[in-house]
């Protein structure tokens, strides 16, 4: 069921792109709009990706402070990153979120037009990542970012990059702490999807405490380090503490 649960989800991927996203290229011209109901149709398919795992007995999951983290304007939204599935389960609840992706992913055969049509942020893109994401920000969009870059490495202290602090500080926002938990090793960064844990994984994702923003036009690499050093220990487990 774990392989066939992979499947759907690339599968699904692909058919998104090839239909219903083409269907909204062509039958809505407005971008905003598009946009919109193309990232409130990742969200619902996510759900159905979700139940689909749970009711086969893949994972379960459970949310905590879903409220606090929906009714977010203007915000980024910070989360470490345990498994491959982290985002999946963050932006199922979420309709409108933007995301920070991997540029590599563009180029992806079954994520290349869910990308595209979710208009999502490319990494890649440092000349005008900086000042798009504070246009974003600023017209009251939240904004998922992973600031380790990659899964998180089992059995070792986490290693935040300086994108997410960096955005903050210019943009002046207020960061969102997700805190996202399994108790088996599944889909982590030394982990293959056919390494099955002997016991069905039980997922926790928990939203936290919203950090005030920091805007020091004067100061900003030294705002970026002192929030980064800030964000690591508020997304470190606090048994590894």
């Amino acid at each position: 069921m774990t392989a066939v649960s992979f499947s759907l989800f690339s599968i699904g991927g692909l058919l998104l792109s090839l239909t219903w996203f083409n269907v909204l290229l062509l039958c809505v011209r407005q971008p905003v709009r598009r946009r919109q109901l193309a990232r409130r149709s990742i969200a619902f398919s996510f759900r159905c990706f979700l139940r689909f795992c749970k009711a086969v007995g893949v994972y379960s999951y459970h949310f905590e402070g879903l409220e606090a983290l929906r009714a977010d304007r203007g915000c980024l939204i910070v989360a470490n990153h345990p498994s491959l599935i982290d985002y999946v389960l963050i932006a199922s609840q979420l309709p409108d979120v933007d995301c920070l992706v991997k540029a590599e992913l563009r180029h992806h055969p079954f994520f290349r037009g869910v990308i595209r049509s979710a208009d999502y942020l490319l990494n890649s893109e440092a000349a005008t990542l900086l000042p798009e994401s504070q246009q974003r920000l600023a017209q009251g969009d939240t904004l998922l970012i992973f600031p380790e870059g990659t899964r998180t490495r089992y059995g070792e202290p986490l290693k935040l990059q300086r994108g997410a602090a960096n955005i903050a500080v210019r943009a002046g926002c207020d960061l969102r702490i997700v805190h996202i938990t399994c108790d088996r090793r599944m889909l982590d960064k030394q982990s293959r999807w056919y390494q099955i844990p002997a016991a069905r994984p039980h997922f926790t994702v928990r939203v936290r405490e919203r950090i005030a923003g920091q805007h020091d036009d004067d100061a900003q690499p030294l705002a970026a380090r002192r929030l980064t050093r800030e964000l690591q220990q508020a997304l470190t487990p606090k048994d590894d503490l």
